[in-house]
């Protein structure tokens, strides 16, 4: 293991890293995101990297925020490239450090091809997906030979009830299993969209607020009570919204005790990050 730790690449001057430092649990941060974290001379980070993370980074004063949050004033997106721009060309070493994985619904792709125009030198560092990371971490497989061979993820934001690209039809016929990022605020559009494209009422949904974290929270219902369940759960973005037959096994695979990630147990790899 040593080994692997010292032949991890150097973080050479004048470039950006692009990482994903999963969805909460710090021990799903990639061996490559801990050795970036380590290595920067500033740390782009959005909303979504967790707590326990930004908490045991040597140096916060490496730390820069850049995130975006709905219906809360954020940075726009051309800003938060021109930054990643700008300290390149100053010589740093930038990581931009994002939740999940960069290039999942996290705007990856943007920054990466703005870094490209300006001919600055970047690498992609994926990192854990919520998608997946973070319904595993509520007892759902996102897969399961006995019920589906196709799973979709869909980004909420596209979500907007009569102004929409998303083809319900086509996505209830042909994905047994749907994964909606950033969802909540469009629940009802969902619910209504899914039910008028076939599935029934009594089909099983899975919210998932701040998965893989302490405060994680996981309502199990269905589409036609989840808008309510919401509601009286008090239930907080970020959430992910499963719904298809694999949310069912979620009462055998419930498995994560939130206490393991706790106040009383930091992230502190040897040597800090």
């Amino acid at each position: 293991m040593k080994t692997l730790i010292d032949n991890l690449p150097e973080f050479t001057a004048g470039s950006v890293w692009l990482a994903g430092a999963g969805p909460g649990d710090p021990g799903l941060l990639t061996l490559h995101a801990v050795n970036a974290i380590r290595q920067a001379d500033v740390i782009i980070h959005d909303a979504l990297v967790s707590r326990q993370i930004l908490d045991a980074i040597d140096n916060p004063e490496r730390l820069e925020y850049a995130g975006k949050r709905g219906g809360k004033p954020s940075p726009l997106q051309r800003d938060i490239s021109l930054r990643l721009i700008e300290l390149a060309r100053q010589g740093k070493r930038v990581l931009r450090l994002k939740g999940g994985d960069p290039f999942v619904f996290g705007r990856g792709g943007e920054e990466a091809l703005a870094l490209a125009r300006a001919d600055i030198p970047f690498r992609i560092v994926p990192g854990v997906t919520a998608g997946v990371g973070g319904l595993a971490y509520a007892g759902i497989p996102v897969t399961h030979r006995d019920v589906n061979t196709v799973v979709s993820f869909i980004t909420g934001h596209t979500i907007n009830g009569d102004h929409e690209d998303v083809d319900w039809a086509a996505l209830s016929r042909g994905s047994p299993v749907l994964v909606f990022y950033m969802g909540l605020s469009r629940l009802a559009t969902i619910r209504d969209r899914l039910i008028d494209a076939g599935r029934a009422p009594d089909h099983p949904v899975a919210l998932v607020s701040k998965a893989a974290t302490p405060d994680q929270l996981v309502i199990i219902t269905n589409l036609a009570d989840c808008v309510d369940a919401a509601e009286t759960s008090g239930i907080e973005a970020p959430v992910i919204i499963a719904v298809g037959e694999v949310v069912a096994l979620q009462s055998s695979l419930d498995w994560f005790d939130a206490g393991e990630l706790g106040a009383d147990a930091p992230f502190n790899p040897a040597g800090g990050v």
